[in-house]
């Protein structure tokens, strides 16, 4: 994970800078949607800052700028992160939530994160609330969801993938947060986010809709933030 240091700052390494973005434009083979991506992938500062930073993903500032913004990651807190590999905003769960407990749950096997207990498994399995609540020794305080399907560049599609991903993950923070608890989820723009905040607005005291500096310009990409739970019988 960490940068090659070696002749940084030299003529000879710009011009190796060069070559490569070069060789990624140009590698024969490679689909230009790849192509562009990778370049943008070695552009960006967010991928460069986590690296340096030992995150895991670039979104982990994505989940550390909505932090910075309410402040849900408090001393002591309680957090179940869904879906959470690689693990980026389990890391910044742990971080911010000094002295408190962090699952992560994943189909994927996960690293060791010191700080997290981590579980794989389907979030959707009908024991998986037991399993989180005992790996907490308690009621969830945040059920955290950066869960999206692998885009397909129809944007109908993939607003219905999410949609089924952030309603089910909807379903599960019922069923394990305390009361007041709150719900970070990732959302795409297509037409059925009102309808669905409308049903956060069912269960929480206050629904934000959040898109954080990190987020890039293009994507429709935001994120629900609904704090103050009213409990599992509303």
């Amino acid at each position: 994970m960490t940068a090659n240091k070696r002749g940084s700052g030299r003529s000879g390494d710009r011009d190796s800078g060069r070559r490569l973005k070069q060789r990624v434009m140009t590698a024969k083979g490679r689909s230009v949607s790849s192509a562009n991506w990778l370049k943008r992938q070695l552009n960006d500062p967010y991928v460069a800052e986590a690296k340096r930073r030992g995150y895991r993903s670039r979104s982990a500032f994505k989940l550390t700028e909505i932090d910075d913004k309410l402040r849900l990651l408090k001393p002591g807190v309680r957090v179940v992160d869904l879906g959470a590999a690689p693990g980026g905003w389990t890391q910044v769960a742990v971080e911010r939530g000094r002295g408190g407990q962090v699952v992560a749950l994943d189909l994927q096997e996960i690293s060791p994160i010191p700080g997290a207990v981590i579980l794989q498994g389907d979030f959707l399995e009908p024991e998986a609330p037991e399993r989180v609540r005992a790996a907490l020794e308690g009621p969830v305080d945040i059920v955290l969801s950066d869960m999206a399907g692998a885009a397909t560049g129809q944007t109908d599609v993939d607003h219905l993938r999410i949609m089924n991903l952030v309603e089910t993950a909807l379903a599960f923070a019922v069923e394990v947060l305390n009361p007041g608890g709150a719900f970070v989820a990732k959302m795409l723009q297509g037409g059925s986010e009102q309808e669905f905040q409308a049903e956060l607005r069912r269960h929480f005291a206050t629904v934000r809709r959040i898109k954080p500096p990190s987020s890039r310009q293009d994507s429709a990409e935001f994120f629900f933030i609904a704090t103050g739970f009213k409990g599992s019988r509303v």
